[in-house]
């Protein structure tokens, strides 16, 4: 496919290269037209580095090749990430005095905007009227994600992550017909807030609600100490985020992590805990709501059975503590047993994170998990010294309960290498595939 990939001078702009190589690791042939000011952000030899293409800003350049005609005739698409404020306007009014916005005249070809700028700028009225008449006329202009922005300022008007982009475009690079796009009604399109409260991704889990629960847990030996694991909580947050740009409605029961969280919105609600009790409460609270359940948080096998309300203290005439371990809850499997009485979700999946015995391979021992919990999936992480805690790269293997086997058309266990937010996709993406063909329970 040849894409025509525009970008706009925002600070956003560094995403884009990100984005730019996904594209192109698929095959795609990619011209990157930056403006004058995104070059200021990002230079001309790193967009010719990884596009493999010659990259110009301006119509007077490459005179000869009608450049600025031929880019937007001959484009399969058209992608402007970051789009700011300007270019938004300057799209609208059909300006073509650079050699992106003439591109964006020229082209018949499926037109994508992604918008990033500051809350004020994109809440401003010039802003909102501008993406009401882009939209009217059949641009794609995605919404803004909500959090960190320039400076301290936090709020919708950040640009998604460049995975988050790439899965919106899936459909137009598979052939598909158009992306996704707000539902048709007038005032949530052409009002950003209002888009934002109406859950406007309009992707395969639109309308869907999506508990997740991620970080690790702590129990309490005495009023300084616990017991813990080296969980980060960084898979559970790129499931809630993966959730999140599929159309879901999150809550994210959050644990103890160390990653940032995504911020609150419309769309995203959180919840803190800490002990693995406090976990199951929040669960129970919060399933029989579900669609999907995506347990993703590691949860401490036992606790200690006794609570010192006062520091345990280390002295030369006493022997150390015997500690005495109690089992917690399984969360998972009694949710799994609440279902048929209580409701909840059609999809629940369980996560294992296993090393290994020497003598049993870790996906023999998933498999056995994933018959011992009932869950739709298990997801096996291989786990260890050095391996996926803490890190952003994981291995992982999705089973499938032999019910929704057929279903999937994965007898196999899906195999991912790759992000964190990679594994999240593959694990969402046969979430929604199985919500759809259910139609119920299984």
């Amino acid at each position: 496919m040849r894409i025509v990939l525009g970008v706009s001078g925002g600070i956003a702009a560094y995403k884009a290269v990100h984005l730019l190589r996904l594209l192109r690791e698929e095959g795609h042939q990619v011209d990157v037209v930056p403006t004058r000011a995104a070059l200021e952000f990002v230079g001309r030899p790193t967009w010719e580095a990884i596009s493999g293409r010659a990259v110009t800003t301006d119509v007077f350049e490459s005179v000869d090749e009608v450049r600025h005609v031929r880019l937007g005739q001959q484009a399969d698409l058209v992608v402007v990430a970051p789009a700011t404020a300007d270019l938004l306007a300057r799209a609208r009014a059909g300006t073509a005095d650079d050699l992106l916005t003439s591109t964006l005249l020229a082209t018949e070809a499926p037109t994508v905007l992604v918008p990033a700028m500051h809350t004020e700028m994109w809440r401003h009225p010039a802003t909102v009227d501008n993406v009401a008449v882009l939209r009217d006329r059949g641009v794609d202009v995605v919404e803004p994600a909500s959090g960190r922005l320039t400076g301290a300022d936090t709020g919708p008007g950040r640009l998604p992550e460049p995975e988050e982009i790439h899965a919106h475009l899936r459909p137009l690079l598979d052939g598909e017909g158009a992306c996704p796009r707000p539902a048709d009604e007038p005032a949530a399109a052409s009002d950003p807030i209002r888009a934002e409260e109406a859950s406007s991704a309009a992707g395969p889990l639109a309308g869907r609600r999506v508990v997740v629960t991620a970080g690790g847990t702590r129990e309490a030996l005495d009023p300084v100490r616990y017991l813990g694991n080296r969980s980060s909580g960084r898979q559970g947050v790129a499931l809630a985020e993966a959730a999140l740009a599929a159309g879901a409605e999150v809550h994210l029961i959050a644990g103890i992590v160390e990653t940032e969280l995504p911020a609150a919105g419309p769309r995203l609600s959180l919840e803190h805990v800490e002990s693995a009790r406090e976990l199951q409460q929040a669960v129970a609270a919060q399933a029989p709501s579900a669609d999907v359940l995506l347990m993703a948080a590691a949860v401490a096998d036992f606790r200690p059975a006794d609570y010192a309300a006062a520091k345990i203290k280390k002295t030369d005439d006493v022997d150390a503590p015997t500690i005495t371990l109690t089992r917690n809850p399984d969360i998972l499997a009694e949710t799994v047993r609440a279902r048929p009485a209580r409701g909840g979700p059609t999809v629940i999946v369980g996560f294992a994170a296993e090393t290994g015995d020497g003598a049993t391979d870790p996906l023999e021992l998933a498999q056995t998990k994933l018959l011992r919990k009932g869950c739709e999936l298990l997801v096996l992480n291989r786990v260890g010294e050095g391996l996926v805690f803490g890190r952003d790269s994981t291995e992982i293997h999705v089973l499938a309960s032999f019910g929704v086997q057929g279903v999937l058309g994965d007898v196999e266990p899906a195999h991912v290498v790759g992000t964190k937010r990679e594994a999240a996709d593959a694990v969402v993406d046969r979430a929604a595939r199985l919500l759809v063909a259910a139609g119920g329970r299984f």
